[in-house]
C-alpha cells in the first residue's frame, strides 16, 4: 500500500470509524477493505439438481471455498444421484423441496406424501438425517405447518432470478439488498443464476462475507432450529 501523509491518514481513520455496522469501509484507493469481523450469509438454491448447471455451480463453490444449501425436488433426482452425493461430500446442506413442487395447502395426507417421498429418496442416497424443508413458493398452510417435523427455510433476499434470467440484474438485486445473516434465494436450474451467484460470492468476499449453509448460519447466531418453524434469516 502506498505511503500517505499523516493528516490524510488521520482523516481516513475518522471516516472509517464513522461507518455503520453494515457499511463497508473504503480504502484510500477506493477499493473495499475486508472487515475485521466476518459477516455471514447463506446462498440457497431451489428446484435442482440439474445437470449442466448444478455441477458448474458446485465447481465454482469449491473453487471459492463457499458453502450453500440445496433444496431438491424429489422427482428431479433420479439419474442425478451423483450430484446429490457431491453436494454432501463438499460440505453443502441438502434439503427437501417436496416431490413435485406443489403448494403445501392440500390435505394432510397429500402434504405428507409430497415431503416424505423426497425424504425417502434423500435417505436412500445420503443416509438418515434431518433434511430441512423449503416449502414451494415459501408458503405453507397453518394446518400443514403443524405436521412438519423438520425446520423450514424461507428467505430474506429474493432477486426473482426466474423472472429476469439476466445474470447482471440478478447479481445487482442481491448486492443491493444483502445484509449479514441474509438467506438468499436462487435457482440452480438457470445458468444465469449460477453466473450471478459466483459473481456475488466474488464481490462479497471482498467485503468480508463468508458463505455458509443455513444450518451453520443459525448455529453461528446461537439459534437452535425448531421443528416446524419457518426461518427467513440467520437470526431466526
Amino acid at each position: 500500500m502506498r505511503r500517505v501523509r499523516p493528516l490524510f491518514l488521520c482523516l481516513l481513520l475518522i471516516c472509517l470509524c464513522g461507518c455503520g455496522p453494515d457499511e463497508p469501509a473504503v480504502q484510500a484507493d477506493g477499493e473495499a477493505a475486508i472487515s475485521a469481523e466476518p459477516k455471514y450469509v447463506a446462498l440457497t438454491f431451489d428446484d435442482g439438481p440439474h445437470p449442466g448447471t448444478t455441477d458448474v455451480l458446485l465447481d465454482g463453490l469449491r473453487e471459492r471455498n463457499a458453502h450453500a444449501t440445496f433444496f431438491l425436488i424429489g422427482k428431479e433426482i433420479a439419474g442425478r444421484e451423483d450430484l446429490v452425493r457431491r453436494m454432501q461430500a463438499e460440505g453443502h446442506q441438502v434439503g427437501n423441496h417436496t416431490w413435485s413442487h406443489v403448494r403445501l395447502n392440500g390435505t394432510q395426507a397429500a402434504n405428507t406424501e409430497e415431503i416424505q417421498k423426497t425424504e425417502t429418496v434423500l435417505e436412500d442416497i445420503l443416509g438418515e438425517g434431518t433434511y430441512w424443508l423449503r416449502p414451494p413458493y415459501g408458503l405453507v398452510s397453518e394446518d400443514a405447518e403443524k405436521t412438519i417435523d423438520v425446520p423450514m427455510v424461507k428467505w430474506s433476499v429474493d432477486p426473482r432470478d426466474w423472472e429476469s434470467r439476466d445474470a447482471g440484474k440478478v447479481a445487482q438485486a442481491i448486492l443491493a439488498n444483502v445484509q449479514p445473516n441474509s438467506i438468499i434465494l436462487l435457482h440452480d436450474i438457470y445458468q444465469t443464476s449460477v453466473d450471478a451467484a459466483l459473481e456475488v460470492i466474488d464481490t462479497l468476499h471482498q467485503e468480508g462475507y463468508q458463505f455458509v449453509t443455513v444450518e451453520e448460519l443459525l448455529d453461528i447466531n446461537g439459534v437452535t432450529p425448531e421443528l416446524g418453524v419457518l426461518y427467513c434469516r440467520g437470526t431466526g
